[in-house]
């Protein structure tokens, strides 16, 4: 069964939440939901849905990489979030968080090895007998890469896919950010993975810091992001494509100018 499409949105923020509801343009949102309880919704997430406006539920700390088991009551929250606002589908990334008990507050690369991706096959696959809805799963930012990969990004996602029968969520900032941090390449990644399991994909703003480029979520998107989001839409049309802003809000109007710059992207 396929997923809907979902057209051009922005990430719900409680602090720009009655910004959200007035701008143009907005197809979908998502929102946290570490950050919201499901009972009850904040008042405008229950105005969007009154719209017709689909919230995708997206999660940080289900640590899906991590040795251990998957906390089952994150799942339950997850699950519960996405049933209050009718999700069409949930979000969570190829990361872990913790480990020993210890909690990072970071999204952590895998080491990409067989063995890690057996963890991972198996802690999505619990997690999704517990999900109401398809998971996607996003490629994280890194500053560093494990030694001795068996794999490259893309193939350990792609056969995530295969094992898992996941979703994808393509971050389009992480691929700049570790091309330029890592040296590696966009394209490549995007001709190793399975585009047909594209649920959505995330662009963001960031900022350079000498040879380091920081994937903030509190600055304008740059113009190298939305290079590699043309690069993507050459080869598949997106179902979705959302705005992520985190901090340092701007004004409406340079939200809905970067929402519009997104648009012109996917639809060239």
């Amino acid at each position: 069964m396929g997923l809907p499409t979902l057209g051009v949105g922005i990430g719900w923020r409680s602090e720009i939440d009655l910004t959200v509801e007035r701008l143009p343009g907005v197809d979908f949102v998502e929102v946290l939901a570490e950050n919201v309880s499901p009972d009850p919704l904040p008042e405008s997430l229950r105005v969007l849905r009154g719209r017709g406006v689909p919230v995708v539920a997206h999660a940080v700390s289900l640590s899906l990489g991590g040795a251990e088991p998957v906390d089952p009551r994150r799942v339950a929250h997850l699950a519960a979030v996405a049933e209050a606002v009718d999700a069409p589908l949930v979000s969570e990334h190829v990361a872990f968080t913790g480990a020993g008990g210890l909690d990072s507050g970071h999204l952590l690369p895998l080491p990409r090895t067989r063995e890690a991706l057996d963890v991972l096959v198996r802690n999505v696959r619990a997690a999704q007998q517990d999900l109401p809805v398809p998971l996607a799963l996003e490629n994280i930012a890194a500053l560093l890469e494990w030694p001795d990969g068996e794999l490259s990004e893309g193939r350990f996602l792609a056969e995530l896919v295969e094992r898992t029968d996941c979703w994808l969520l393509v971050d389009v900032a992480n691929l700049h950010a570790n091309a330029t941090n890592l040296g590696t390449e966009p394209g490549r990644f995007l001709d190793e993975l399975p585009l047909e399991r594209l649920a959505y994909v995330h662009v963001a703003g960031g900022v350079r810091h000498g040879d380091l480029y920081h994937d903030t979520h509190a600055h304008a998107v740059p113009p190298e992001v939305l290079e590699v989001l043309g690069e993507l839409c050459s080869r598949v049309s997106p179902p979705g494509v959302l705005l992520e802003r985190d901090d340092a809000y701007p004004p409406d109007a340079e939200l809905a100018a970067e929402l519009a710059a997104i648009r012109a992207v996917v639809s060239r």
